[in-house]
């Protein structure tokens, strides 16, 4: 019974004191009043106490009550409330008070306590808070200076990185910057004759077709007919194409289908230019809108063969040939690489110019139309002048690299320096008129390749 009355009496001290008590609140003072510390315990001021932080003179005060220790980034919470409370009762508050060092930035995200929550301690409250370090100060920013300077990030250089960069520079690459494949057909993407979404897959085609029905070295299967020969059927082919005025196509399946002839069938020395003159016209037949009559073939050859000599031979050829006459020639190849060359007139006249000297030579009878054109071009190239002689962007075009032509480039040019002693010289006064450029008139590249 004694009991009771204690705690009886314990639990109406408050009201003895002239203050209200909740019946919740009621309850936990009852629930207390048993432990020996209730009445030595402060009670917990109000819960929004950090909402009533001030600022004075740069400083932080807290309500009293509050032992939680001040660090950076909880002072930093502090003042921004206390600023926009500040603001909202259209109070002048100084905003960035001066300090050594500035309001560091947000650490981790963490799901931090409330700032305005009590502080629970371990026990060992007598502990001095340890707060955070300050960043060490740089040489160069002062002894006590009143800004705070940002220094910048220091750039380590790591032993991979040192290794790295002493290998590129002991290869050279840091010095000879890398060279990119150009596109060739930006240009022309709104001209439909240029297919240009279809152009790679064409030049593919041609470079896997040239290889079929290719002629092959047949001199030693000729009796009558020698180098010499063919050269001379040559070079007045050529006469006879540019009097006609005839597309450049035609000129190099007429060479084409002698060769072609030649390496299937012998002839014999009387014929050989009957051969020619029936191979052109089934070139002209092929390429040409307006085709030259049997006539003037006939007139052309000063009557030497007559009309159904001339047609027999035509029939022959073909049925030799099984009629297959669409074959890539040196042409096809010649505009795609003048135009990876860089296409001014100057340097197409003279690829031209040696394309042609290149259908007079027997051995480049033999090889592939992709090769005669590219070394026609590099050839120009020498002639010219050029720097660089050979680009990234040709090697992509052509497949050859600049030791593959530098054989064939050298036939080409020893055949331009001795053109003009040469009895055989209809390509070197074609391309010696002003139509051309006079580009056959330039000093040949003799010493260069």
């Amino acid at each position: 019974m004694a009991t009771r009355h204690h705690r009886a009496a314990a639990a109406q001290q408050p009201a003895n004191r002239g203050a209200a008590v909740a019946p919740g609140k009621q309850k936990a003072a009852t629930a207390a009043a048993g432990r020996p510390d209730a009445r030595n315990r402060q009670a917990l001021g109000d819960i929004g106490n950090v909402l009533n932080a001030h600022v004075v003179d740069g400083k932080i005060q807290l309500p009293e009550g509050i032992n939680r220790p001040i660090t950076r980034s909880f002072g930093a919470q502090l003042l921004k409330k206390a600023q926009e409370n500040a603001v909202a009762a259209n109070k002048i508050v100084v905003q960035n008070p001066a300090r050594k060092e500035p309001a560091p930035k947000p650490a981790k995200k963490l799901v931090p306590r409330p700032d305005n929550a009590p502080k629970v301690t371990s026990g060992n409250e007598n502990k001095k808070p340890v707060e955070d370090k300050k960043p060490l100060k740089s040489e160069g920013a002062g002894g006590g200076g009143s800004a705070h300077k940002h220094s910048r990030k220091k750039v380590v250089n790591t032993l991979t990185s040192v290794l790295t960069a002493r290998s590129k520079h002991a290869c050279g690459i840091t010095e000879r910057p890398r060279e990119v494949v150009e596109d060739i057909d930006k240009l022309d993407g709104d001209n439909q004759l240029a297919v240009v979404d279809y152009i790679e897959d064409i030049y593919k085609f041609y470079r896997t077709a040239q290889h079929e029905c290719r002629p092959t070295d047949y001199m030693s299967s000729q009796l009558e007919v020698n180098p010499k020969m063919r050269a001379i059927l040559a070079d007045w082919i050529i006469e006879v194409h540019y009097k006609f005025e005839l597309m450049p196509e035609t000129l190099y399946l007429t060479m084409y289908v002698i060769d072609r002839y030649l390496s299937l069938q012998p002839v014999l020395r009387r014929e050989l230019q009957l051969v020619g003159i029936a191979a052109m016209l089934i070139a002209c037949k092929y390429e040409e809108i307006w085709a030259p009559e049997v006539n003037d073939f006939i007139c052309i050859a000063d009557n030497a063969y007559l009309r159904h000599q001339i047609l027999a031979m035509e029939k022959n050829i073909l049925n030799r040939l099984q009629w297959n006459l669409t074959v890539p020639t040196p042409y096809v190849f010649l505009v795609r690489f003048v135009k990876a060359a860089g296409g001014d007139k100057e340097l197409e006249h003279m690829v031209f110019f040696f394309a042609e000297m290149a259908l007079t030579e027997y051995g480049m009878a033999s090889l592939c139309p992709s090769l005669v054109a590219a070394s026609a071009v590099y050839a120009a190239q020498c002639t010219l002048k050029r720097s660089p002689l050979w680009t990234d962007t040709l090697k992509h075009h052509t497949g050859f690299s600049e030791s593959q032509l530098m054989e064939c480039a050298k036939v080409l040019v020893n055949a331009h320096a001795a053109a003009p002693e040469n009895k055989l010289k209809s390509a070197y006064k074609k391309y010696s008129a002003e139509q051309f450029g006079r580009v056959a008139l330039r000093p040949p590249a003799a010493g260069q390749v």
